[in-house]
Formats: C-alpha cells, structure tokens, sequence
C-alpha cells in the first residue's frame, strides 16, 4: 500500500531535525551569522553546515555576504522562514507546557512587549480552536 500523500510529512523533510530548527530559531530571533548560531546551538560546525545548507536549498533562508575580504555570510530568513516563526513559538509553548521542567528558558515577545501566548483560531468563523474541535478530511471531505 503506498504512503499516504501528507504535507507534514513533506515539511518534516525540509525542517523536521533537531539541529534544523534550533538553528531557524537563532536566525529568527536576529542570529544571523554562523558563528553566532553555531555557539547558540551547540550543533557541531558540520552539522549545522549541512542543515544550514539545506534550508538555502528549500528557499527557507537566503545567504548573503556581509562581508568581501574575506567573503562571508550571513543567513537571511526568506518569506518561507518567517512563516515558520509561529510554528517554532507554538512549538516552544508546547515544550514549556508538556516537556521542560521549571520556567520556560526562552521568552518570546509580542510587538506590544507582552510575553506571547499563541492560541489558534479559525479563520472563518474566529473562534478559538480547542483540543478535539477539529478533524483531517481529505479532499472531497472523507474523514483519513
């Protein structure tokens, strides 16, 4: 039986490893240069070049030079990369929530200088989605 078509599974080839997403997490909060994202990290310097390298590939980062004599870059958060900013905060509430011991080691910030806390909603209706609210169709509505 062939695997089912899943856009989750398909985004999970582009960002789903450890390394892949902590290093979108420093490029996303203003760490843009490998240095930098390597010693926020702790990911090994060939590791996060591969992973690094693989988000260029995917369009989910731009690489751009910073500097001529010696060329370097640094790592840019294209359209793709910033879309996935909410996800990595949702993310990172549910690993405060359901995984880390203690207070949450990081602190995302609204634009009005709140901590941020992300419910989702529908885009319809507005209303909050809650656990159990919502179920996968395939196209033409058969439940999976």
């Amino acid at each position: 039986m062939p695997a089912r078509k899943c856009s989750i599974a398909n985004a999970l080839e582009v960002i789903g490893e450890r390394w892949t997403l902590v290093a979108l997490r420093e490029v996303l909060l203003g760490q843009r240069r490998f240095d930098q994202i390597a010693a926020n990290t702790g990911a090994s310097r060939d590791i996060l070049a591969t992973r690094l390298r693989k988000l260029v590939e995917h369009g989910v980062l731009t690489k751009e030079r910073y500097e001529e004599h010696p060329p370097r870059y640094e790592y840019v958060p294209t359209e793709a990369g910033r879309a996935l900013g909410p996800i990595l905060h949702d993310l990172m509430q549910w690993g405060d929530e359901y995984v880390t011991e203690g207070p949450a080691p990081t602190v995302w910030e609204h634009s009005c200088g709140a901590e941020l806390h992300t419910k989702p909603v529908c885009a319809h209706c507005g209303a909050p989605v809650e656990p159990g609210q919502s179920k996968l169709t395939r196209l033409g509505g058969v439940p999976q």
